[in-house]
Formats: C-alpha cells, sequence, structure tokens
C-alpha cells in the first residue's frame, strides 16, 4: 500500500514555521478562492518562496537546492537540448555516478519528468528548485553569452591601445633624445600620446584621468569604478610638451603656469562626442591635470537603473511627481547627486512641463529644459538666476547646489508658491539637511512646511558578473559593522568577485546607488519646527519605517550585488 502523502500545512505546521492560526486562516482562503495553499501562504507573506519550495520538495520526496549556493555545472547544460531547457524551465545541475542531475520547479509534472527519462535515455535524478531562481538563472546564462563577445572586443580594444600607448611613450622618448642630440623633435609624438591616453580612459570607463607630475616621473592614473587604477608613466622629460598639448585643446592660456586653470576638451570617440573638463592646479613638481569624462551614457540611465528597491522606487517616483515642494538629494561629492536629479527630470521632461536649471557647471545639455549656467565672474550667481526664472513661469525648478541662505530662501520660496523644486545639499545623511538649512538662517516653520522629502545616497561598486563567486570566509569585522549575523548569512549567502580581465582584476564592474529616503510626515515637521536635534529627528524617522543606507545596502548585500566591505565604506549601522 501506497505511503499516504502529509499535507503542506501539516510539514510546515510540524516544522514551527507557520502558527496553528493564521495556517487554519490560509487554509479557508484557499478553499474559498480556489487557490494552492502555497500561493495564499506566499500572497499573505507568512512564508517565503525559498521556504515553500523546501516544503513541496519533502512532501513529494524529492531534494531541494539553493541555486544561489549549489550553482549549476555549465557542462551539465550541454547534455539537454536548448529548446527542452527554455520550454519546460529546467536546469541540469551535474552529474553524479552516472546519473544526471536536473533542478524542475513543477514536482505535478510526471509527463514531463517521463518525457525526459525517455529523450535522453540516461539516469536522471530530480531536485525541486523555485522557478524564479531557475529563470533567473537561465536568463543570467544568455546574457553572459551574448555579453562575453562584447567583452572580449572591448577588452581587445583596451589591450591594444595600452600597447599603443606604451609604443608612443617609447617612440617620444627617442624624440626627446634625439632632441637633445641637436634633432628636431616630433610634435606628432605629444599628440598622440596625449589622444591616445584619453581614448584609453574612455575605453577602461574611466570617470576621470589624472596627470601628476612627480620627482621622477608622470604618473597617469584613471579613476574606474570610484578607486583610482596606476597604469601608465611618462618620462619627466616630456611633461612640459604633453602638458602644453592639454592646454591647447582645452582652450586654455599655456604660458600661465602659476595660476590654477579650467577648461573643456570635446572629441569623438567611437562614434560619439564625448565631453571633457578640464582642471589644472600648480603643485611642487609641475602643473598636475585632472580631466572629468562627461559621457552622455552615464546621465540616461534611467530611474529603474539608479540602484533602488522596489518600495523605494515607488515613492520616489510619487515624490517627484508632486505639483509643489522641495526634493533635496544630499551627499558628499561624487555620490551621484546629480545623475539622479538628471534622471528625475528626463522622466517629467514632457511637452507641457517647463523645466528651468540653474548649474554650476552644466555638465550635460537636455532637449526640452533651459539651462543656466552660472557665472560668479560677471555677477550671474544662482540667487540672481533663481529670481530671474521665477518671472519665466516654470513648473519645475533645478537648483544645483544650496550653498547658503539666500539661495536657500528663494527655493523654499519657490516651493510655497506652487513650483516643484529639485536641488542638493552636502550633508551625511538625509535628516541632517533640516538642521543644515536652519543654520544657514532659513526659518525653522519655512523648512517644515516645504521639504516634501530628503534623500542620501552613495555609490557602491557591484560585483563583476563573469567571475562572480560565493565568499566561503568573509570577513568578520565588516559583517560585524553591519550587524550582520551568522543566521543572515545562511539565509543569503556572500558574493565576491574573484579577478578576471572584464573587471581589470578588482572583482567589480560598475557602481549602483545605496539610498535613505524620508518622507516628512507631520511627527517630523513639529519637530523640524521646534528645531529638534538631528538623533531625535532619525529616532522617529526610523519608528516611521524609515530605512537607512547601512540598510539599504544589506539588501544589496544579500541580494548578491554588491559586498559588506562596499556598504561597510559608506554606511554603519549606528
Amino acid at each position: 500500500m501506497a505511503k499516504e502523502r502529509k499535507k503542506l500545512g501539516e510539514i510546515l505546521y510540524k516544522a514551527g514555521i507557520l502558527q496553528k492560526e493564521p495556517l487554519i486562516a490560509a487554509i479557508k482562503i484557499a478553499q474559498k478562492d480556489g487557490k494552492k495553499l502555497g500561493q495564499v501562504l506566499l500572497e499573505k507573506k507568512l512564508i517565503d518562496q525559498q521556504t515553500l519550495t523546501k516544503a513541496i520538495a519533502k512532501q513529494r520526496g524529492l531534494r531541494y537546492v539553493n541555486l544561489d549556493k549549489h550553482p549549476a555545472d555549465p557542462e551539465a547544460r550541454r547534455s539537454i537540448p536548448e529548446d527542452l531547457i527554455k520550454r519546460h524551465k529546467i536546469l541540469p545541475l551535474g552529474r553524479d555516478n552516472g546519473r544526471l542531475k536536473i533542478a524542475i520547479s513543477d514536482p505535478d509534472n510526471i509527463e514531463l519528468m517521463d518525457n525526459l527519462r525517455f529523450r535522453l535515455n540516461t539516469e536522471l535524478e530530480f531536485y525541486l528548485a523555485s522557478e524564479a531562481q531557475i529563470q533567473g538563472y537561465l536568463e543570467e546564462a544568455v546574457e553572459e553569452i551574448e555579453a562575453e563577445d562584447e567583452r572580449d572586443e572591448i577588452q581587445t580594444s583596451i589591450d591594444a591601445t595600452a600597447e599603443e600607448l606604451r609604443l608612443a611613450g617609447e617612440e617620444l622618448q627617442a624624440e626627446v633624445l634625439r632632441a637633445q642630440a641637436g634633432g628636431e623633435q616630433d610634435e606628432g609624438g605629444v599628440v598622440r600620446l596625449v589622444n591616445l591616453i584619453i581614448d584609453t580612459a574612455y575605453r577602461m570607463r574611466a570617470s576621470d584621468i589624472h596627470v601628476e607630475p612627480m620627482a621622477d616621473r608622470v604618473r597617469i592614473r584613471y579613476r574606474v569604478d570610484g578607486v583610482c587604477l596606476e597604469k601608465d608613466n611618462v618620462p619627466k622629460n616630456i611633461q612640459a610638451s604633453m602638458l602644453t598639448r592639454f592646454k591647447i585643446l582645452s582652450g586654455m592660456d599655456i604660458a600661465e603656469k602659476r595660476l590654477p586653470q579650467d577648461g573643456r576638451i570635446k572629441r569623438n570617440i567611437d562614434g560619439q562626442d564625448i565631453d571633457f573638463r578640464v582642471s589644472i592646479l600648480p603643485s611642487n613638481h609641475g602643473e598636475s591635470l585632472v580631466m572629468r569624462i562627461l559621457r552622455p551614457d552615464a546621465v540616461n540611465i534611467g530611474v529603474k537603473s539608479l540602484g533602488f528597491e522596489g518600495e523605494d522606487y515607488e515613492r520616489f517616483q510619487k515624490i517627484i511627481k508632486r505639483p509643489n515642494g522641495i526634493f533635496l538629494v544630499t551627499g558628499p561629492t561624487g555620490s551621484g547627486k546629480t545623475t539622479t536629479l538628471y534622471a528625475a527630470l528626463q522622466e517629467l521632461n514632457k511637452p507641457d512641463k517647463k523645466i528651468i536649471t540653474a548649474e554650476d557647471p552644466v555638465e550635460y545639455n537636455f532637449a526640452g529644459m533651459n539651462q543656466c549656467q552660472v557665472k560668479d565672474e560677471i555677477g550671474l550667481t544662482f540667487d540672481i538666476i533663481l529670481r530671474s526664472m521665477l518671472r519665466q513661469a516654470p513648473n519645475i525648478i533645478l537648483v544645483g547646489e544650496i550653498r547658503d541662505g539666500i539661495v536657500a530662501d528663494i527655493a523654499i520660496q519657490a516651493a510655497l508658491t506652487g513650483h516643484l523644486v529639485f536641488s542638493t545639499l552636502h550633508t551625511n545623511d538625509a535628516l541632517s539637511a533640516i538642521t543644515r538649512l536652519i543654520d544657514m538662517g532659513v526659518k525653522p516653520f519655512l523648512v517644515a512646511s516645504s521639504i516634501q522629502a530628503i534623500m542620501a545616497q552613495r555609490l557602491i561598486r557591484v560585483i563583476c558578473k563573469n567571475c562572480k563567486i560565493v565568499n566561503e570566509n568573509p570577513n568578520p569585522k565588516y559583517l560585524d559593522l553591519l550587524n550582520i549575523t551568522a543566521k543572515d548569512i545562511e539565509k543569503h549567502p556572500i558574493y565576491k568577485g574573484a579577478g578576471c580581465q572584464a573587471c581589470q582584476g578588482t572583482g567589480y564592474k560598475g557602481r549602483v546607488a545605496v539610498f535613505e529616503m524620508v518622507e516628512l510626515n507631520n511627527e517630523l515637521r513639529e519637530l523640524a519646527f521646534s528645531r529638534a536635534p538631528t538623533t531625535e529627528l532619525r529616532k522617529t524617522a526610523r519608528a516611521a519605517g524609515m530605512r537607512f543606507l547601512s540598510d539599504d545596502g544589506k539588501i544589496k548585500i544579500f541580494n548578491g550585488v554588491t559586498t559588506p566591505e562596499e556598504v561597510a565604506g559608506v554606511a554603519q549601522v549606528e
């Protein structure tokens, strides 16, 4: 006589996962609505998908597999026709003692299991995994295959350019020696070297180029994903000619070597027009030069790609579509504040809305927006532009940065008279913006009544998908800083990048933001009005469900997006 199968609810109850009352209530809903019990339990958030899949596996006498902890063997995938894998959402895991192990998501599909045994003509062992995990694994594998060719092409281009750069440096050294011997130095060599430095930085996805004169050489560094990588050194005796070439390209005075200078370069690379913002600063061993690469694709990433988790994304969308009030983004320099605001403005940039910006400087140009450049030298300051733009009847205003009480007062008046105002502020966290504005001299009742929401953000590096592996021994120091426990790691393995050519050995490729966003409710407005300290504001916001930077970072760690080291570097639990 066949052994009677245990009921799903009984398995969950005996395991201590569900209490009796909520289980009975869920069973009644399932019977009434004609749904499966597992579906109801997920909808009511009584259990998660992983727990449900484990319980079903136990019920059906199958083994459960967590694909995050036990990834599939790529070799095994070749043993099953691709059409079967995609159609039935199955995943070959590997071989064990001659048996082919296969992950499935539907244990009731007996016909599929029999069909696989017949078509593959081999002994099979079935494991149960969630459909979402299998689908995610299959999609990631397809993306990797499609991206492999692109990575190879880019890497080949980088390697070739780096080799050209080395050869150009050697050629220039030879030209210098010829010039010292009485020959004529070839200016074309300097031109080629400068062009190669710029092109190499762009193809490495760098955000900045640093040309730094030292006692015996000129160091060239590229900032990739927020971290400086030293790649090249140029002989000291061609420092002057190289810096002169940079000055000519950026429209600076080549004779001025004692004062700082700023300029811009526009260059076409791989069919794309790229802007470079150039800054020169006199230093001990000569003039130090930094070039910021302004890529058009850097700000066209869209709100979805910024790094918002589901709930924060919906809140952000609601906030930016309000008719009036101030929305502040805070954080240190280089934390992606401008990119976030540009992404919001692009979403709002419709023919029925008039958008005016006051920026210093205008880094990117957008069709449909009226962008004003601050020019302090002729008296065109933020406050002058703001007063004038209010007479232009805008719907939405962007103020590049609130630097003083005058600009803050005008921005707040604009918000109170029916305009939606976006701006940035340099504070460490979101709620410090309230006390900072009051310290600037803005009246507390104006701050309390005009601000709709404040968001703080930082940029963290993303683990390279090409070399992503489970980190078996994460550094306990960073786990302690973020309050990540052993139980957390059991549920969500920690990942890292092993380092490969695609990420230049760093283990990271690309960046996303971590956020903390607070909408001002009545309680917070009252505290702001009474000049409450930041600690009290934070306590109240936490009680209202606000998620801080460290909380958002931990979600990204558990989702395998980044590492504890990255999050601990920008946010720590209080």
